[in-house]
């Protein structure tokens, strides 16, 4: 096991006009579960290939455990990879599969069944030792290439996108598998997905990537509460935060015949910056649906998922609109079902002062 150090990290594809990895710095623990995110295009399975050798480091550095692996080629750098698509022989059993990197190594029959027994046990895949790849299903299939990293012992996990080939509900089941086997193993860990969710749930901490660079590294909760940017507060949530631009006059906001209930932090900080507009934000949990008082709205869509209920109200006020300068459309979260119907007018009102403000040019939190 290791730390890992992104050391301004570039790398760009030949004939590309831009980075697809952009002085990428990230620090990550011995032992650490980390997440790198981002929608497609964002450079984070890049960054993962270079860590794993599969890229070359244009500049900057990528150390493991405080040693530099530029030049390094990719089998002296003790790391498993697990690949979206299993990548299993499939004339072998699940045994010979987990076991053939270490037959490769040399290592002796007896050693090597030893550790892939010691594997399958922990992966609940003793029964299947003897099974072809074919017949099995498609969370086992993955549980088989997670078993042939395991068993090499590595310092560093590097998993590409393992479960985007599961259906949603083995999806859920995996990710917790993934999750809790890593932290018994304690080996450090770097996982790509394009999953929000996936990040928020299995990272220690979640790397936001977007256009190859580095929009913010924390903790899922603080990524969650406090976003340092308008794409991170949208990205990370679901349903997204509620981002909409909003005129600013006299240091306070006003949508539909409605005041923005602000905190004095964020009231001192609109009167003094000067701005005529900001972007606000609101997530749908902090937004309540009532009949008297907040924003007018009328619903537009409902989603029933049995617990709770999300209701879209399309808001009528031409002073506010959508970072693309669209008509806004709020979400807002019910605990209850069904709390309202289609075409009703409603009225929004903040649960509490949970508000979010973002530079309109920058996109850079205000507040």
């Amino acid at each position: 096991m290791a730390s890992i150090t992104y050391d301004n990290a570039c790398c760009v594809y030949p004939g590309a006009d831009t980075l697809a990895v952009d002085r990428l710095n990230l620090d990550i623990t011995d032992g650490e579960f980390v997440v790198l995110v981002g929608p497609s295009g964002s450079g984070k399975s890049t960054a993962l290939r270079m860590l794993a050798g599969l890229e070359e480091i244009d500049s900057g550095q990528i150390r493991i455990g405080g040693d530099n692996m530029v030049g390094v080629a990719p089998k002296d750098r003790d790391i498993a990879m697990v690949f979206q698509n299993y990548a299993l022989y499939p004339n072998k059993t699940v045994g010979e599969n987990m076991g053939f990197a270490l037959k490769m190594r040399g290592i002796g029959t007896e050693e090597r069944k030893q550790k892939v027994a010691e594997a399958a046990r922990l992966l609940d895949l003793t029964d299947y030792l003897d099974r072809k790849p074919a017949k099995l299903s498609g969370g086992q299939r993955q549980r088989v290439a997670m078993g042939r990293a395991i068993v090499r012992e590595p310092q560093v996990f590097c998993m590409d996108e393992p479960l985007s080939n599961l259906d949603a509900k083995l999806r859920v089941q995996t990710r917790t598998q993934i999750a809790a086997l890593q932290r018994r193993l304690g080996t450090t860990t770097v996982y790509v997905t394009h999953d929000q969710v996936e990040a928020m749930t299995m990272g220690d901490r979640v790397a936001v990537l977007k256009n190859g660079a580095l929009q913010q590294f924390a903790t899922p909760a603080d990524l969650y509460d406090r976003p340092v940017n308008a794409f991170v507060a949208g990205f990370i949530g679901s349903p997204a935060m509620n981002l909409f631009t909003a005129p600013v006059t006299d240091g306070t906001i006003t949508i539909a015949g409605s005041t923005v209930d602000l905190d004095n932090e964020a009231q001192g900080l609109l009167h003094k910056s000067g701005l005529t507009h900001v972007i606000v934000g609101i997530r749908p949990e902090h937004l309540a649906i009532g009949r008297d008082n907040g924003i007018n709205a009328d619903v537009a869509l409902l989603e029933e998922l049995g617990s709770e209920s999300y209701v879209y109200a399309e808001v009528k006020d031409p002073t506010i609109t959508t970072l693309d300068g669209d008509p806004v459309t709020l979400v807002a979260r019910s605990p209850h079902r069904a709390p309202a119907k289609l075409g009703d007018a409603i009225r929004l009102h903040q649960a509490d002062r949970a508000v979010h403000l973002f530079d309109p040019t920058s996109g850079n939190r205000l507040v």
